[in-house]
């Protein structure tokens, strides 16, 4: 059981025991509390099924020391605080998202072992020039809060103690979490060749998640690397994902992994090594707009491209704008090139009650019913070694589980490559 549904449980225990009127089985009230505080401090020492296993414990032999409660509570306030760096001014989001402006060389990235005593790098405000999709839907930044933060600062939201809750373990939140959970995947993939980067604009929806432990996102990746094993990747998207964020927002992000999500990156700036540099742009933030079916589209323009004067790789949104980059350092394979570049979708498919979950992707709608109806990406190039970008090049179409979710490739002139996707999840063809 997650964190929260073991809480749940307790509670519901203590509310039964006050129900019962033999003396001899009433506990006092600050009794239950500590049982309950004791049980938090066991969830995240144990294994998160030990309460599942066939050979159980029972909750008596679980609890565990006041003092181990007392540690339990430092090491939370210690992640907290090697996570959100002190703030020269904060934000509140009517949304309940807590912004902190920290400054730039004060930001996470930099405990990283590899950047520690570096500062920030050179960057150009923006590379309007090299875009070529237009802005057609994208959100302007600065749009997502009223207020903003002060010249050398950036936006960062603020990690709370609710969030640390619904993390599997104190270490691993803002990872993911990789075990046999089947993932469905809708994408296009191009293999053959080296990618210095990539660019698309993506169709942002609100798709439903029925477990708080599963996401649905669009996304694009840059990979190199074998799978299971040394794999690099990076990534950008939007997702909507309850365990990560509380809430069924959906919401702009990223991730990286140099070892194929073992034990480096991690969402967003949850960890070291992202550097973010745009005072206007909060990762992890909600994207206020989104597509309605029959109704209005609207898209985030994303690029990400090899800086060839230091190796490192530049975040793009919108118009040209900088958000930030990933060091080259952080990479082995990918401190050099990409191999790999997909576009599309992806669920995690918890199989809830025992059948295909019904989390949908993208829109809820297959890629047949087209525009205004189904999800889509558009205008998807990747860059070559002179920093080209350029359409794609005998791509393949990848559908995990085509009676749930599936995907189709168009060109046009004004859309150039571009791919409808997503589906309803669990229907009488995908059980």
């Amino acid at each position: 059981m997650l964190l929260a549904q073991q809480i749940k449980f307790l509670l519901i225990m203590k509310v039964n025991l006050r129900k019962q009127h033999k003396p001899k089985m009433v506990l006092s009230s600050s009794i239950c509390c500590l049982l309950l505080y004791i049980f938090i401090v066991v969830s995240f020492i144990s294994p998160i099924n030990s309460l599942e296993t066939p050979n159980h414990q029972s909750l008596n032999q679980t609890f565990r020391s006041e003092q181990e409660l007392q540690n339990l509570k430092k090491t939370i306030a210690t992640r907290l605080r090697q996570i959100n760096k002190p703030a020269v001014k904060t934000i509140q989001i009517p949304n309940g998202d807590i912004i902190d402006c920290v400054l730039i060389h004060r930001q996470l990235a930099f405990d990283h072992p590899l950047l520690k005593g570096q500062k920030p790098m050179g960057l150009p405000k923006s590379l309007r020039e090299d875009n070529q999709i237009g802005n057609m839907g994208d959100f302007q930044l600065g749009s997502f809060y009223d207020e903003s933060c002060p010249n050398g600062t950036i936006p960062i939201r603020r990690v709370t103690e609710q969030d640390m809750l619904r993390a599997y373990s104190i270490n691993s939140f803002g990872t993911k979490v990789v075990n046999q959970i089947p993932h469905d995947h809708a994408i296009i993939t191009m293999s053959d060749g080296e990618y210095f980067g990539a660019q698309a604009a993506f169709n942002v929806w609100r798709p439903y998640v029925e477990s708080q432990s599963e996401f649905s996102l669009s996304q694009m990746w840059l990979a190199s690397g074998t799978y299971g094993n040394d794999l690099n990747t990076i990534e950008a998207g939007w997702h909507v994902y309850p365990y990560l964020y509380g809430d069924d927002r959906t919401r702009f992000f990223i991730y990286w992994t140099a070892d194929a999500y073992k034990s480096t990156g991690c969402y967003n700036l949850a960890c070291p090594g992202f550097v973010h540099t745009n005072k206007n742009f909060p990762i992890g933030a909600e994207l206020p707009k989104l597509s309605s079916y029959q109704g209005t589209q609207y898209s985030i323009t994303i690029k990400i491209m090899k800086d060839k004067n230091n190796g490192n790789w530049l975040l793009l949104y919108g118009d040209g704008h900088i958000i930030g980059y990933w060091p080259a350092t952080l990479f082995t394979h990918l401190k050099y090139v990409a191999d790999e570049v997909h576009f599309g979708g992806e669920i995690v498919n918890q199989k809830p009650g025992g059948s295909h979950t019904s989390t949908t992707m993208g829109s809820g709608h297959f890629p047949e019913e087209g525009f205004g109806k189904a999800a889509y990406i558009r205008n998807m190039q990747v860059i070559d070694s002179d920093n080209n970008l350029i359409a794609l090049d005998n791509p393949s179409y990848v559908a995990t589980n085509p009676n749930c979710y599936n995907i189709q490739g168009k060109t046009s002139p004004k859309w150039g490559d571009h791919i409808y996707f997503g589906g309803p999840g669990r229907t009488h063809k995908c059980s």
